[in-house]
Order: C-alpha cells, then sequence, then structure tokens
C-alpha cells in the first residue's frame, strides 16, 4: 500500500482515507423461523453496507478530495473499478491484517455508528466494511498472499506487536 502514498521526502502532502459502513441487521429477526430468507436479509444487508461505501467513495472521488471531478463513468465500469483510486478493506487480500481494525476504530469510533470489534477484530453487526481510501493514479487490488516467519518477524517489528500476537490476525497468511 505504501507505493500507492507519496513519501514524507516527497515535500508534497498526500492524504489517505480511513472509512466505516454498516446497515443495521435488526431485519434478520424477523425470519429468524425461516433460514432461507434469512440468508436473503443478510446478504441485503451485506451488499447494502459495500454499496454505501461506493457511493462514499464516488462521493470522494468527485467532491471532497475532487480529482475526479468529471468522472461519469456507467455502471459496468464502475462495478469493474475503473475508476481512479482504491478502498481496500480490512481483512480483504490487499489488508489481511484484521487488528488493522482495532486502529481504525480508534481514529473513527466506530460505536457511533453502531460497530463494535470482537477480540478478533471482526465487526459487528456482521454487515460491516472499513479500509482506507487512496487516489493514487496507479493504485490498484492486490493479494498479500502466505508470508514466511521472516517476514511476519519484520511485519510484527514494525507493528511493534509481539510475532505470536500478529500471527493470529494474519492466521491464513502465515507458513
Amino acid at each position: 500500500m505504501s507505493d500507492f502514498v507519496r513519501p514524507l521526502s516527497s515535500g508534497i502532502n498526500d492524504t489517505v482515507g480511513v472509512f466505516a459502513s454498516t446497515v443495521n441487521t435488526e431485519i434478520e429477526q424477523f425470519y429468524e423461523n425461516d433460514p432461507h430468507k434469512q440468508l436473503l436479509a443478510q446478504t441485503l444487508a451485506d451488499r447494502l453496507a459495500e454499496a454505501s461505501t461506493e457511493k462514499m467513495h464516488e462521493y470522494v472521488r468527485k467532491t471532497a478530495w475532487g480529482y475526479a471531478k468529471d468522472e461519469n463513468l456507467p455502471i459496468k465500469e464502475l462495478l469493474l473499478e475503473k475508476f481512479q483510486g482504491i478502498r481496500p478493506a480490512i481483512g480483504y487480500p490487499s489488508i489481511p491484517d484484521q487488528s488493522i481494525n482495532f486502529i481504525l476504530n480508534d481514529i473513527l469510533d466506530m460505536s457511533r455508528i453502531g460497530i463494535t470489534l470482537t477480540e478478533n477484530g471482526a465487526m459487528n453487526p456482521h454487515a460491516s466494511v472499513c479500509g482506507l481510501m487512496m487516489a493514487h493514479p496507479s493504485a490498484h487490488y492486490f493479494s498479500v498472499g502466505t508470508i514466511d516467519e521472516i517476514q511476519l518477524s519484520d511485519y510484527a517489528m514494525r507493528r511493534e506487536k509481539a510475532v505470536e500476537e500478529i500471527r493470529k490476525f494474519l492466521n491464513i497468511n502465515s507458513s
């Protein structure tokens, strides 16, 4: 991700945005006796949370940061992410370390919109998403993949955390 942020040595300011979005999942309670309808309600809530982040990202691109004021992409190109910038979510392949949710929570106080975190950094309600926004023209999504013990140790040192603490948040990404 650091490739998509100007270094301090450039002397040019840059911005990384943070976001959180959630959808109240109380609707699922109406269907607790119908697993199929409950699953549909859960899926709808998940999609609404993702859609709200897309709308927020569009606002950031066109208005708040204004680097894409004239952007007018058809839905198909929006879905293919043909816009400038990215909004990688925590826990997804580009940022698999769920402990970063705690950092974002310190910045955003996600409880203001009803999000709480488990001890493992998972968000509740499940129809929630948080992450970063970056405007760099070359920014793109990628998967971190499996890391070895040396990389894990280096990452833990940079995060100023114990290796075992970091390992539990990267369980699927460490060998």
